[in-house]
């Protein structure tokens, strides 16, 4: 009776994985109509093991040509379906690097990342992290797969490096059509599809972010899509592959040498050398394509009613602090600690900070000495090598990124409560990727260490907290968002 109906869900789960089959599953990456990439999903099935290799390729149209981002990711599992190791390898516009991950015994993940440039070992926080393909597998074959059931899980992203906390709830059943192999077609010079197979899956509904799973019993995604119309679907591999090999780029790239005013330019302003215009005090926009879900719009100096969006620069009232150095805000005690990227526990790091803030106990002064030194110390440096906070700081190089990385890192070493903001720039009439950060004083308050502004102008507009200004993050985010200045 014990063996039987008294099992931990661990043993429980680890028969389960046995049916775990192996094969590969092939999906298309697409905008509203327009496809942006393709993603492939590999199983194999070893005697003591589970190998998942994640393959992904993007190319986003900005400004005249293609600013693609090839990544692949291996990961282990055991037959429990507990990590074992991942090894990840991002080659981007905005990131190059490759991961290495292994868990620790308290959950946690010791996380080395390497690059031409620099490398780094930092470790990323315990509790119960789950990998984006992986999980789904888990709540399969854990019976999770329940109509009503709700499940929470710790994403970390293996492409971006980013931990985010995630609801989903079951929704019903559904049966879906999934092309399964596919003919070229001479007339139109394209593969079609000529054979479906019907899918029953189940529907994940996720929050904060809006995002939509749809996942087989057998725990495989079969489609995906976010609030503002960016999606992920199985298809045959010459759907997903072939037809975006033959895909008439000349014809995208020509369409976006020339973005009209107002539009969102998909490349960073740091890759387009744009700098901001002169000081905006406020911006007023209009939201299109889509709900707003998942998106951090309202708060602070942002206001959201219904479609419309206001952005006000903070009065120098909100910027004065309403603790005192070294002590910081206990109550942000999460903003304060060490991240990944983010080593406000390195040696040179802290020391670099104490020498700029001169024993100040001003927050205010000591943000302000600091995102003046690395605006006017880190040369521009948009070849996208990853680096921590440390080789920023030996480097003395970067983009916006990296400086917002070293900013935050050396302000949380102070005890100023910090974290790095994602969202976009308007200068010259239209929108670019762009980070900054925000630090507690009164209250968050943005500053940009890129362009030396405490605190930044209106003309930032805040998209996501925790994240970096990386095409692959933000094409996924935004989608079909458009903004109206009004």
């Amino acid at each position: 009776m014990r063996r039987e109906y008294f099992r931990s869900s661990s043993a429980r789960l680890a028969e389960a994985a046995l049916s775990v089959s192996p094969g590969a599953q092939f999906y298309r990456l697409s905008l509203g109509a327009q496809q942006l990439g393709y993603a492939s999903t590999t199983i194999d099935t070893l005697v003591d093991s589970i190998r998942v290799v994640d393959v992904l390729v993007l190319d986003v149209p900005a400004l005249g040509r293609l600013h693609r981002t090839e990544a692949r990711s291996a990961t282990t599992l055991d037959r429990g379906l507990q990590l074992r190791g991942l090894v990840s390898d991002v080659d981007g516009e905005a990131s190059r690097f490759e991961a290495r991950a292994t868990p620790n015994p308290d959950g946690s993940l010791a996380l080395t990342v390497r690059s031409r440039a620099d490398s780094l070992a930092t470790t990323v926080p315990a509790g119960s992290l789950e990998l984006p393909s992986v999980w789904p597998l888990r709540l399969a074959f854990g019976r999770g797969l329940r109509t009503g059931r709700t499940a929470t899980a710790r994403l970390f992203d293996q492409f971006t490096l980013q931990v985010r906390q995630v609801t989903f709830r079951v929704a019903a059943e559904s049966t879906l059509v999934v092309p399964d192999s596919a003919d070229y077609d001479s007339t139109t010079m394209a593969w079609v599809a000529n054979h479906f197979d019907t899918v029953r899956a189940f529907r994940l509904d996720g929050e904060p972010d809006g995002v939509r799973l749809w996942i087989d019993a057998q725990g495989r995604l079969v489609r995906a899509s976010s609030p503002r119309g960016f999606g992920l679907e199985r298809t045959a591999f010459e759907l997903a592959y072939e037809n975006f090999r033959r895909r008439d780029t000349l014809r995208l790239m020509q369409a976006t040498a020339a973005p009209p005013i107002g539009e969102i330019v998909a490349t960073s302003a740091s890759a387009a050398g744009v700098r901001p215009d002169a000081h905006v005090a406020s911006l007023r926009l209009r939201l299109g394509g889509g709900a707003p879900d998942g998106l951090d719009l309202a708060g602070g100096r942002q206001r959201l009613a219904g479609d419309t969006l206001s952005i006000a620069t903070e009065r120098s009232a909100v910027l004065v602090a309403r603790y005192h150095l070294p002590n910081g805000d206990a109550a942000m005690r999460d903003d304060l600690l060490p991240a990944p990227l983010i080593e406000s526990g390195d040696l040179r790091v802290a020391a670099q900070a104490r020498r700029l803030a001169a024993g100040d106990r001003d927050p205010r002064r000591a943000v302000e000495r600091l995102t003046h030194w690395v605006a006017g110390t880190i040369r521009d440096d948009t070849t996208g090598e990853l680096s921590g906070a440390a080789g920023v700081l030996r480097r003395r190089r970067g983009d916006a990124n990296d400086r917002v990385v070293l900013f935050v890192a050396m302000a949380r070493a102070l005890g100023v409560p910090a974290r790095p903001v994602a969202g976009l720039l308007y200068a010259r009439g239209r929108f670019y990727y762009h980070a900054w950060a925000e630090v507690y004083l009164g209250d968050w308050i943005a500053v940009d260490p890129t362009f030396d502004q405490v605190p930044a102008d209106a003309a930032h507009v805040r998209l996501a907290i925790g994240r970096l200004a990386r095409p692959l993050e933000l094409v996924r985010l935004l989608g079909r968002l458009t903004l109206e200045v009004s």
